[in-house]
């Protein structure tokens, strides 16, 4: 007698691609020499970028990338990306879940409940899909030699380019000075990776402990699934999942407000989902690490003055100027997807990556790439002196 196979997964990671797909918009019209004027550009100032990251933070990786790559990619495929990494991460938690709570399990992948969570996942995305400037993502395979089966594990720099486009033309700045303005930040993130080639694997690890936890704790899953999948989607923005995104609310310029410790967290959502205390400290180390990798872009990005990016004065002023300025509907959803906290992020890393550098210079700060054991807590993260003398006392 033939059985059918048992559920794997509680999302259709194929309606969410095409869900995704389907309500993407198409950003700006491009003719066939635009687009690939655009797409070149990109190309252009991701290469030029990797020598002035390489400049300011003195990691010597930024000679040697060769585990990644850079695409210049549309909105849906960009969604596409994302859909396969949150199935890489949320794969091995699902797996647990069927182990240990296979009733459940299997109540909630259903035909149905699996078709509602892939529908959840692709509206989410789709909406990121026309924000996001760029990201650096951590989880992926690279093709191999001969350019089908999957080579080692590596990363990939993707760089939206009708995002980037329609931004630029709406700050009417110089295209050149743009396009690298954007990939400075994005680029740094792919050198923090070549520097700690253990980086992908602790935050695959810590997040599959994390999500495991939310679900084995959850008293009605699907539920508690639709809204962590909502979380983990905006937590590319907040710190709860590795995605390292210039959001279209900047490579923020400077750190700004009034200094006040204040903790980031993710979207509530998440949050509710967490009360053990081992999660509650896997949540705080991962958001100090998104903190610490967003701050650290910032501070290179600080380092850029007009010798290398001409216009750079203009542009910062203008970004600021349109992230004040937006409609009553599009803050409600950027607080629904995390976003502002995902500001906050870059505030509180850049405070710590500024003042440890101050008080211990770049090459000596370096140290946090050498292993977990060096990373900052998020109590570090708010008092960077205890950083500081912490990894002084290792040396």
């Amino acid at each position: 007698m033939q059985t059918t196979p048992a559920p794997q997964s509680l999302v259709n990671w194929d309606l969410a691609a095409a869900t995704a797909a389907r309500l993407s918009t198409a950003g700006p019209r491009f003719t066939r020499r635009q687009a690939l004027k655009e797409a070149d550009g990109l190309r252009w100032a991701a290469d030029a970028s990797v020598e002035h990251v390489h400049r300011l933070t003195g990691l010597d990786a930024a000679r040697d990338l060769r585990d990644s790559e850079v695409l210049v990619v549309d909105r849906p495929t960009w969604a596409q990306a994302n859909v396969q990494a949150f199935s890489t991460l949320l794969t091995p938690a699902f797996g647990h879940l069927r182990q240990t709570r296979p009733e459940e399990f299997a109540r909630a992948s259903t035909a149905l409940g699996t078709t509602a969570t892939g529908v959840e996942a692709g509206t989410v995305l789709a909406f990121m899909a026309s924000k996001v400037l760029g990201q650096y993502e951590p989880f992926c395979a690279l093709p191999g030699p001969d350019g089908t089966a999957p080579g080692p594990e590596g990363g990939r720099l993707l760089l939206v380019a009708p995002n980037i486009a329609e931004v630029r033309v709406e700050l009417n700045v110089d295209p050149e000075d743009f396009r690298l303005w954007v990939c400075l930040h994005e680029q740094t993130h792919r050198v923090q990776f070549a520097a700690a080639p253990w980086l992908r694997e602790h935050l695959r690890t810590e997040i599959t402990a994390l999500v495991s936890g939310m679900f084995d704790k959850a008293e009605t899953l699907p539920d508690r699934l639709t809204s962590g999948l909502r979380s983990l989607a905006g937590s590319a923005r907040s710190g709860g999942s590795p995605r390292h995104q210039v959001p279209d609310d900047g490579p923020s310029p400077e750190a700004s407000g009034s200094g006040d410790a204040e903790v980031p967290s993710a979207s509530m959502g998440l949050l509710d989902l967490i009360q053990d205390p081992e999660d509650k400290a896997r949540l705080s180390h991962l958001t100090a690490v998104m903190s610490l990798l967003e701050g650290h872009a910032n501070v290179v990005m600080d380092g850029i003055d007009s010798s290398v990016v001409p216009t750079v004065k203009t542009i910062r002023q203008r970004f600021d100027h349109r992230s004040a300025h937006r409609s009553a509907l599009d803050r409600w959803m950027r607080r629904l997807m995390g976003m502002d906290a995902k500001m906050r992020q870059y505030r509180d890393g850049q405070r710590f990556v500024k003042h440890a550098v101050q008080q211990m210079g770049m090459d000596a700060f370096n140290i946090v790439w050498d292993g977990p054991e060096h990373l900052p807590t998020e109590t570090e993260l708010h008092h960077p002196q205890q950083w500081v003398e912490r990894m002084r006392g290792r040396s």
